[in-house]
């Protein structure tokens, strides 16, 4: 089977793409995007959003928590029952 060496495409961010003048912070659906399936914010190298955005995006998902329109944390459901007793 041959390998291909093939170069990952390059991310490239939605917001400067969207010449988006700022980012919602009520806007929720969109905030999930760029949240990780526990709440944390996902960095730049995963999102691909430049370093301003990465930045406004973040103070706006901060916002959001404060005002209860996204959670801090979402509770962990461990798939052990019973610790072996």
């Amino acid at each position: 089977m041959p390998e291909f060496n093939r170069k990952p495409r390059r991310k490239y961010c939605q917001f400067c793409k969207d010449h988006s003048e700022y980012i919602d912070y009520k806007d929720t659906q969109m905030l999930r995007k760029f949240m990780t399936d526990r709440g944390k914010i996902k960095p730049r190298r995963v999102t691909g959003t430049c370093t301003q955005h990465q930045h406004e995006l973040a103070m706006a998902i901060k916002r959001s928590r404060e005002m209860a329109l996204v959670p801090y944390t979402v509770p962990v459901v461990s798939g052990r029952v019973g610790r072996g007793r």
